[in-house]
This record gives C-alpha cells, sequence and structure tokens, in this order.
C-alpha cells in the first residue's frame, strides 16, 4: 500500500494485526501498533485486542498485559474480548493471581465475564495446582531436598487459595451453562424476555 502511495488506515492495520496474530507472530504484531502511532493514527479496541491475542497464543503475558495498561492509557476501555485475551495469556503464561486479578478488574469496570474469561481463569488456576503437585512430588522422591517446601505449595488434596477462587469460578461457569440452556429451551418454543427486575422469563408465542 505504501508502494502505491497509499496510506493505511486504522481498519487496514488491524487486519494486518490479526493476520500476525494467526501467524503467531506477536512480535510484528507489536511493531504494526507502534507504526501506527508513528502514522499518527491512533490504534482502537480492536487494534489493541488483536496485538493481546496475538502475545497471549504463544505464551508472551507480560507484553499482553502491558497492552491492556496502554489501553487505559490512551483512553481505550477494553472489552470482554480484550480482557479474555489478556486472561488467557496469563493462563498460558501459569500467572493465575494475574488472570482472577483481570477477572476481579472486569467487575470493577462493570463488564460481565464470559464462559471463556472464566474458563481461562479456572485452566490458570489448575495449571497452578499441577505445579504445586509436581513440585510435592520432586520434594518427596529427593527426601525433602527439593528446595521448595511442600506445605507452602498447598498439596492438591488441600483447599488452597486458588483452589477455592477456582471453585468459585466453576460456579459461576455452570450457571453461567445453565441460562445458556435455558435460553436456548426458549428460542425453541418461545421468546425470552427480561423483566424490570433483571430477572429472566420465558414468555410463550401464540
Amino acid at each position: 500500500m505504501w508502494e502505491a502511495k497509499l496510506e493505511p488506515d486504522v481498519i487496514s492495520y488491524s487486519a494486518g494485526i490479526s493476520a500476525c496474530e494467526n501467524g503467531e507472530q506477536w512480535q510484528r504484531a507489536l511493531a504494526l501498533l507502534s507504526e501506527m502511532w508513528e502514522a499518527k493514527l491512533e490504534p482502537d479496541v480492536i487494534s489493541y485486542t488483536a496485538g493481546i491475542s496475538a502475545c497471549a497464543k504463544v505464551e508472551q503475558w507480560q507484553p499482553a498485559l502491558a497492552l491492556l495498561s496502554e489501553m487505559w492509557e490512551a483512553k481505550l476501555e477494553p472489552d470482554v474480548i480484550s480482557y479474555s485475551a489478556g486472561i488467557s495469556a496469563c493462563e498460558k503464561g501459569e500467572q493465575w493471581q494475574r488472570a482472577l486479578a483481570l477477572l476481579s478488574e472486569m467487575w470493577e469496570a462493570k463488564l460481565e465475564p464470559n464462559v471463556i474469561s472464566y474458563s481461562a481463569g479456572i485452566s490458570a488456576c489448575a495449571k497452578w495446582r499441577a505445579v504445586a503437585a509436581g513440585a510435592c512430588a520432586a520434594e518427596r522422591v529427593a527426601g525433602g531436598e527439593a528446595g521448595v517446601q511442600c506445605s507452602q505449595l498447598q498439596p492438591c488434596d488441600r483447599r488452597s487459595a486458588p483452589q477455592t477462587r477456582c471453585d468459585r469460578l466453576v460456579g459461576h461457569t455452570a450457571e453461567e451453562q445453565r441460562l445458556s440452556e435455558r435460553w436456548s429451551v426458549a428460542a425453541g418454543s418461545g421468546a425470552v424476555e427480561r423483566d424490570v427486575g433483571g430477572d429472566v422469563g420465558i414468555r410463550t408465542l401464540s
């Protein structure tokens, strides 16, 4: 486009960043975001989200979180997809505490996490528990000389903090699944309507 003396716009750049995401080229995605600023183009939520997703695919949680922070600095409000990509990056990088922190941040921002958000958070907790179990096993094999105390890591048969928080996430996900099933039934037999109090009801079409 530049060779044809055409200036790419925000949509063009966002498409390029998305292509880098699909090709797992996270560094090229970040380079395109930087190039947008140099071209006096302000990346939008879609541009940033594609960049965060590109980082998440290759376990680059640090640049992913940096992009989320940069969005706020640019006075852009991350949406559910942006946050979910960030949580996924934390999950792949085994950063369960940061994953849960992002879930809390979503609620503070009046955004309701979806099944993808919760699932990534649960996965992050599960990975932490797997690492803890592995360290405990290593300690037993080494006769307690693995360098990490099992009691500090909370074995998998105990109610550790991440496990308890994971249980809460599972509860949220199960509730969303039940709501989804109810809506599916409603779609087949009638119409779903929400009353003023926020309760979901089913109104059968005549």
